[in-house]
């Protein structure tokens, strides 16, 4: 995990669309069971943690309340990329009792779903905690909350790999065979994009070793045994960036760790995740 104040925040804007996405979807043409409660009714909430987790996710959650209610008056007691025991009151929310049902499902999805990201995060980072790799996401991520699961990732203390294929490049097998040859894709990509991070996926010595030559930013290795890893990182001399994927879990990644590679990336913290428990309780004034 992480503290706040190493959080680059993601623009508000951004926030606000998924937001109204979620009450899009939610709300539709309105909450036909918050007309039970009277329109001008205010109500009190309290927010538990009933597990131990890494928070991340608060910007959504909050927005979705003041979305309904902009002169709600939220509280927390923690902030994202900290970590909440289990039974503790982490908000204290007052405010119109209908918007408060009506915004209460989407914004703890937002909040279970990325502190559950931030939480699977923070147990990678400390399964090689010592070793200096850097845990890495993945593209593997729930469609259209790509960037709010990235921050949870950073939340966790993890790292960011590319955010889409724009920002950098990963050259692959499809890619290699359609080019000629890695130093070809490599010439390719780097005379097309030369401002762009280059990594190439390798899944043998071989092939690392033209990567080297072709002088990459960034060399995976796929699905390479923990003896290659080492061989790997033996050849490599610090030529390069070593970023190892495939076959990734707790079981396995600390001794991956230890093999002296730079970097671990992870699709479990994304796209394996279990929302964590929530429990928010209404009552009115």
């Amino acid at each position: 995990m992480t503290s706040q104040s190493m959080l680059a925040p993601l623009p508000a804007d951004l926030v606000q669309a998924d937001v109204e996405r979620a009450f899009a979807e939610d709300i539709g043409t309105g909450d036909a069971t918050a007309t039970l409660l009277p329109a001008d009714g205010v109500a009190h909430a309290r927010l538990t943690c009933r597990e131990d987790a890494v928070m991340a996710g608060i910007p959504w959650f909050d927005a979705c309340f003041r979305r309904l209610d902009p002169t709600i008056d939220i509280r927390w007691s923690l902030e994202d990329g900290m970590r909440a025991r289990a039974g503790s009151v982490i908000c204290e929310l007052r405010g119109n009792a209908r918007a408060m049902v009506t915004a209460e499902r989407s914004a703890l999805n937002f909040l279970q779903l990325l502190s559950g990201t931030a939480t699977a995060t923070a147990t990678y980072v400390a399964a090689v905690e010592g070793t200096g790799v850097k845990v890495l996401d993945t593209r593997k991520t729930v469609p259209g909350l790509r960037l709010a699961q990235k921050y949870a990732v950073r939340c966790g203390g993890g790292h960011n790999h590319r955010v889409g294929l724009y920002d950098a490049i990963l050259v692959k097998e499809n890619h290699i065979m359609a080019a000629g040859g890695i130093a070809a894709a490599v010439a390719q990509a780097r005379r097309l994009h030369p401002t762009l991070l280059l990594e190439v996926e390798v899944e043998n010595l071989d092939e690392l070793n033209q990567a080297l030559e072709a002088g990459v930013d960034r060399v995976m290795l796929d699905n390479f045994d923990i003896p290659t890893m080492h061989e790997a990182v033996r050849v490599t001399a610090g030529r390069t960036a070593l970023e190892v994927s495939g076959n990734v879990d707790l079981t396995t990644i600390r001794a991956y760790a230890e093999t002296g590679v730079d970097y671990i990336s992870v699709g479990a913290l994304t796209k394996h995740v279990r929302a964590v428990d929530l429990s928010l309780r209404l009552q009115l004034d």
